[in-house]
């Protein structure tokens, strides 16, 4: 059994190189390119949103609160008529990636932790590059891909674009992985 604290260069390591991954990912590769399209109508569906006054958060519609509301006349005739959907609304103003980017790479450190807890429960000092490679590999490839497909079941995201951010979080856990076998402590 290895803890956690005498795992933390493979921790950091894997977080910076999974942070530098993805900025090329998403730079370089542009693969993600098509994950979100236009709004027919643009201008005139954002001026109805600013009217209406709506703050930064997430959004369901059409809403309601009850069953028994889901289950009225009116919200099935809603439902029917469409449109439906989710939207997120981001405050006004310049969109800066700071927080972003230091909050991703918080997450990245993260999953670095429960792969380090996880491989470090399963396999001793000296343990073989690959067992190690298996153990942290999945551990971070459970972080970073397997909860992105309830965005596609429950809010109807497109399969596309959550097999592409899942091939994402292959090549992170891969990088992972790779830091866990190469930094594992000897005997």
């Amino acid at each position: 059994m290895i803890s956690i604290l005498s795992l933390w260069l493979p921790i950091l390591l894997s977080s910076a190189a999974v942070f530098l991954l993805s900025s090329l990912v998403h730079t370089v590769l542009k693969y993600h390119n098509s994950d979100y399209k236009k709004l027919p109508s643009e201008d005139q569906i954002t001026d109805a949103i600013r009217s209406a006054n709506a703050q930064a958060g997430d959004y369901i519609f059409p809403y309601c609160e009850t069953m028994e509301e889901r289950n009225s006349k009116e919200f099935k005739e809603k439902v029917e008529r469409g449109p439906a959907g989710v939207i997120t609304i981001f405050p006004a103003g310049p969109v800066s990636m700071g927080s972003s980017l230091f909050q991703w790479f918080i997450y990245s450190i993260i999953v670095g932790i429960f792969a380090a807890y996880v491989s470090g429960r399963a396999l001793g000092p000296g343990a073989d590059y690959l067992e190690v490679f298996r153990f942290s590999g999945v551990t971070a490839f459970t972080g970073y891909s397997l909860a992105l497909m309830q965005n596609s079941i429950w809010f109807k995201r497109s399969w596309a674009t959550t097999i592409k951010s899942m091939f994402d979080g292959l090549i992170y856990a891969l990088v992972t992985a790779g830091f866990f076998g190469w930094l594992w402590p000897s005997l």
